[in-house]
């Protein structure tokens, strides 16, 4: 039975609607000191060919060791995708040719892979949710990097990437638009950094996407996909699916068939274009790898390894909703990296942890402030030249009606270009803001005596008191107590 068609995902072609059904297989390069089978180093950046061990450069006699460290970062990450932990797995040679795996095959897993079913759950900017099927994930060795514009006569090969371990994450065909693509790309690499098992530079070529795309009329059965390879960054993900599914449109609406092929996604054209005709399985001839052993283990180590996961986004944003009342957009934006969110929760604990501070204030700080001076400037949470002890002291003088909002931003610029102890800035600057009854009637008393025909148009249109309140602010240089200031005027012109 099809399941129903959401229409707000169909493209309008020229002879109907089509749907559009991706499914992925995410690349993620594993966070570990050495490669998967041999000791050489991980380290990004290193001179060409320096990281390369004898089993690396498939010299004879050279025999795979498996990495320990690999296996318990492919297991967190399955536990963290809610996925099928599975106790016993084979490792597998397929082959075909590489030009930069000396070898001639990669040893990667195929009919019984470490992980099995789960599913990673995609909040959307419309307010939707989704949830992407994880069909497997399994370890596999990464080859090398081939460079063809250092020689006009040939091509070099750089070895330090070969042998390095990936978990290649296969989703079910669960997509149904670019926008739906990118943000589970996005929450799937969020998960990995807060477990730790892959940075997701996707820059660095840490993770890499391999993008099924397909099209149908609402309903049909599934039409023939096309894979494109390596694409390396979200916004090209969407761009690629766009460009793809018109690309398939355009040929079944002019009567033509879409032929199952492998293509490379132009950035610069933003567009595909072919490489090769898909292979199947079966021509990648799939056997166990002689040289390794089945891969085994009890529920013993995979429970060790599920009782030190730290808390995953979908819960922390759960448990900021419910502890500190944010709202789901506010909850989702902290949570989306993790130093963002301990840098909220830091904030948000308050100074000794027992007496927390306002969460909504806090998160509005921390989101619309600090967030957008960090975006401005290029910094990071770990670079942000205002501390959390700073933000939340500010946050605090706000809260004890010590300063206004106003004086508040004035005071978190003092203290992101020069530092300082934000309570020691207001009082050394005389920051505090008025909050004498008598000095606010002063002010007042002043600017209605001065415009009288003002205060005549105030009586007929009060919406005009924001303009008195404005004058008094002037006056005392923004240190006033606007709630002193518009309970002071309403009494002077009485409005109500």
């Amino acid at each position: 039975m099809n399941a129903p068609v959401a229409t707000h995902n169909l493209i309008k072609g020229a002879t109907g609607d089509w749907e559009i059904v991706i499914g992925m297989e995410i690349h993620a390069q594993v966070s570990s000191q050495s490669k998967l089978f041999s000791g050489a180093s991980t380290e990004f950046g290193g001179a060409p060919n320096d990281h390369v061990s004898l089993v690396d450069a498939a010299m004879p006699g050279m025999l795979p060791v498996i990495n320990a460290e690999c296996v318990a970062q492919a297991v967190r990450t399955g536990l963290g995708l809610k996925a099928q932990i599975n106790l016993r797995s084979v490792f597998d040679r397929k082959n075909y040719f590489y030009p930069d795996l000396p070898q001639g095959y990669q040893i990667s897993q195929f009919k019984d892979p470490i992980v099995g079913e789960g599913e990673v759950i995609v909040d959307l900017a419309d307010g939707r949710q989704i949830v992407v099927g994880i069909e497997r994930l399994h370890l596999e060795q990464d080859a090398g990097k081939s460079i063809h514009d250092l020689s006009p006569g040939a091509s070099l090969v750089d070895l330090n990437r070969s042998g390095v371990a990936l978990m290649e994450i296969v989703s079910r065909p669960d997509i149904r638009s670019a926008d739906e693509a990118k943000a589970y790309v996005t929450k799937l690499r969020t998960i990995l950094r807060y477990l730790g098992t892959c940075d997701g530079d996707m820059e660095k070529g840490s993770l890499r996407a391999d993008v099924n795309v397909s099209v149908r009329r609402p309903g049909a059965p599934l039409g023939t996909r096309c894979e494109i390879k390596n694409v390396n960054s979200i916004r090209f993900i969407g761009q690629a699916i766009e460009y793809e599914a018109r690309r398939q449109i355009g040929i079944l609406e002019d009567g033509g068939r879409i032929d199952q092929e492998t293509r490379l996604f132009d950035s610069a054209r933003g567009e595909t274009r072919s490489m090769r005709s898909k292979e199947e399985a079966h021509d990648y001839r799939y056997f166990p790898d002689p040289d390794l052993l089945p891969l085994t283990f009890d529920q013993a180590y995979v429970d060790a390894l599920g009782a030190a996961l730290p808390e995953l986004p979908d819960a922390k944003k759960a448990r900021f909703i419910a502890d500190y009342g944010l709202s789901a957009y506010d909850a989702g934006v902290l949570v989306a990296e993790r130093d963002t969110a301990d840098f909220f929760e830091d904030v948000a604990k308050g100074r000794d942890g027992q007496n927390p501070r306002d969460g909504k204030a806090t998160a509005n700080w921390v989101i619309n402030e600090l967030f957008g001076r960090l975006n401005k400037e290029g910094h990071t949470i770990a670079t942000s030249p205002v501390s959390a002890a700073q933000l939340g002291a500010i946050v605090d003088l706000i809260g004890e009606k010590v300063i206004s909002g106003k004086i508040a931003k004035d005071l978190f610029e003092i203290v992101w270009t020069e530092g300082g102890d934000p309570r020691a800035i207001v009082e050394e600057r005389g920051l505090r803001q008025v909050t004498d009854t008598g000095a606010i009637e002063a002010a007042v008393d002043a600017i209605i005596a001065g415009n009288p025909d003002k205060v005549e148009q105030v009586k007929l249109k009060p919406t005009l008191l924001g303009w008195f309140v404005g004058q008094v602010m002037k006056t005392t240089g923004g240190k006033a107590n606007p709630q002193a200031v518009n309970e002071v005027l309403k009494a002077k012109l009485g409005i109500e």
